[in-house]
């Protein structure tokens, strides 16, 4: 159950990403069958924050919220479930995008947290049609604009009703002065490789395109006029279910209510803990090794559902990471530890690999990667700790190696009682991130040598001596200089400028290989944000001020 005190560290009300279908104001989920749709009629009056109206099914993070727990729902409670269908519910409407309003009156950190969980919700889309069979299709039944559109690109495929007004667009650029902030740029040329001219064209244009042109500049898929649309939907959901190898007759997990304390300076959950340290602008994360054996028997499995260890763990790291994202923005290093006994966490791992393939397990999988992929693009400077007591091996030393530095005590006196970590199976690709690279990839280019290295010590304790030289942390201080070494690490992270840090991060995270994903969190959304600061777009006079008031907006002509 969800506890929560009214100290806060800032007079905002929190943001709280754990819902459920009874509680949903924006979104309807049906159930036929392999085929569910997903169906957004989104209540008006129903934004997150106070101002403005959600008209014309426009969304704001509440919308999102929502979108993501229904499919995380469907990925879970429905394994039967092979295509999912988003539509709308509003007449000649399917989604007119992120809510103008709510962005002209929300502060740049707003804006900027909003598009990134829009960015990841959207991309949890493509990956689970990558990695789980869940196809998508997106039935756009009418009006389809902006953050509308953005959607509909994430899913597999798209059918617009050809009723002659019906229209796909991004019209941020001429209308706002800002970008398709949730990757809708990326999509239109790297994914549906629309020719760039013609994208050019499309991107400038307030009314979009609609009809045969729409199809023939590759916008959309297909066509169907309104008396066939249901049918031709239909036909298509059936026909993608094919491609899914999801099960037709298991027994779906329940998403039960995550145990979750929220305190003024701490979340607390059964396997991870979370303090803060204002004074210090610190937040610790605690990860604990499951404390009795995970089970390992597919039977076992799924009778423990949503209890089941590696299944709670994902899921409360990643209510943990988005909950400090966006309500603790001052608290901008996060020193991530662990606990528990490795051989635990090397018990779990096997269970994971030797039963990778089966739905719910693999769904599991899913989760983690999704959600260590969300420490990668969170713009917090990441320290993992190895302290006595540690278990930073195989899927937990994932958290080491997405930090930007890692500490690790020796303790030449007494090296039985000095932290160890261990490189496992895990490591060497279970958990991928938005490059494909496994983080051990990352870590090392690559480079052959150094990945051969690593790999002949699979599940041989590493003391910091042996892990330094093999490149897999970034200092081995021994107990005389580990307070003072690791002190005035952090003092001197926590001084510097948190944008020039956000950037620095962003860039050395992702070396190497690029793909869409990587440039719409990489390219995309730095541009973004910086053109959401930006007097054209915010400025008194700028393009999403004056949206709505019967104003021009005001440009400085200077090109920069």
């Amino acid at each position: 159950m969800s506890q929560s005190t009214n100290a806060t560290a800032t007079s905002a009300p929190k943001v709280d990403y754990q819902t459920d279908p009874s509680r949903y104001r924006h979104w309807k989920l049906k159930f036929e069958g392999p085929v569910a749709t997903l169906v957004a009629d989104i209540d008006e009056n129903a934004g997150l924050r106070p101002g403005y109206k959600l008209k014309l099914n426009s969304y704001d993070l509440g919308v999102d919220i929502e979108l993501n727990d229904a499919v995380n729902r469907i990925r879970f409670e429905h394994p039967e479930v092979r295509t999912v269908v988003v539509t709308s519910a509003k007449d000649k409407v399917f989604c007119s995008g992120a809510n103008i309003f709510m962005l002209g009156l929300s502060s740049h950190a707003w804006k900027v947290n909003f598009c990134k969980f829009t960015n990841e919700t959207r991309n949890g889309l493509e990956d689970s049609s990558q990695h789980s069979g869940l196809k998508f299709l997106a039935a756009v039944n009418g009006a389809c604009a902006g953050g509308g559109y953005e959607l509909a690109l994430a899913c597999d495929e798209i059918i617009l009703v050809d009723d002659r007004s019906s229209a796909v667009s991004l019209p941020e650029v001429p209308l706002l002065g800002v970008l398709p902030g949730t990757g809708g740029l990326t999509r239109v040329t790297d994914k549906r490789h629309v020719r760039h001219d013609l994208a050019d064209i499309f991107c400038t244009t307030n009314e979009g395109v609609r009809g045969q042109r729409a199809k023939d500049w590759r916008l959309v898929d297909d066509l169907a006029k309104p008396a066939q649309f249901a049918a031709r939907v239909q036909e298509r959901a059936l026909e993608l279910a094919q491609r899914s190898d999801r099960p037709a007759d298991a027994k779906g997990v329940s998403l039960t209510p995550l145990q979750r304390t929220v305190e003024a300076d701490a979340l607390r959950y059964p396997n991870v803990e979370v303090t803060i340290d204002r004074a210090k602008r610190t937040a610790t994360f605690t990860v604990k090794a499951p404390g009795r054996p995970v089970e390992s028997d597919v039977a076992a499995i799924e009778a423990a559902g949503a209890a089941w260890y590696p299944l709670a763990l994902a899921r409360e790291l990643d209510d943990a990471i988005l909950s400090m994202r966006t309500n603790e923005l001052d608290i901008g290093t996060w020193l991530l530890e662990t606990e528990g006994a490795a051989s635990a966490v090397q018990q779990m791992d096997a269970a994971l690999l030797a039963n990778k393939d089966h739905w719910f397990v693999r769904e599991t999988i899913g989760l983690l990667r999704r959600t260590f992929s969300r420490l990668d693009v969170s713009s917090r400077s990441l320290f993992a700790l190895i302290e006595p007591g540690s278990c930073f091996v195989g899927s937990f030393l994932e958290l080491a190696l997405a930090c930007d530095r890692s500490y690790m005590l020796a303790l030449p006196a007494d090296p039985s009682a000095a932290p160890t970590i261990a490189v496992g199976e895990a490591n060497f690709g279970l958990y991928p991130m938005a490059t494909g690279q496994s983080r051990l990839e990352r870590r090392f280019y690559g480079e052959a040598g150094p990945l051969a290295a690593v790999r002949a010590k699979i599940g041989e304790p590493l003391g910091g001596e042996a892990a330094l030289a093999l490149g897999l942390v970034t200092s081995a201080p021994d107990d005389i200089d580990w307070p003072d070494e690791t002190r005035i690490a952090i003092e001197e992270r926590v001084a510097m400028s948190p944008d020039a840090l956000t950037g620095m991060e962003a860039n050395l995270r992702f070396n190497g290989v690029e793909n869409m994903a990587t440039r719409i969190f990489g390219r995309l959304t730095a541009w973004q944000n910086w053109i959401f600061q930006r007097p054209n777009a915010v400025g008194e006079k700028g393009a999403l001020k004056v949206y709505g008031k019967g104003d021009k907006a005001a440009f400085d002509w200077n090109r920069v």
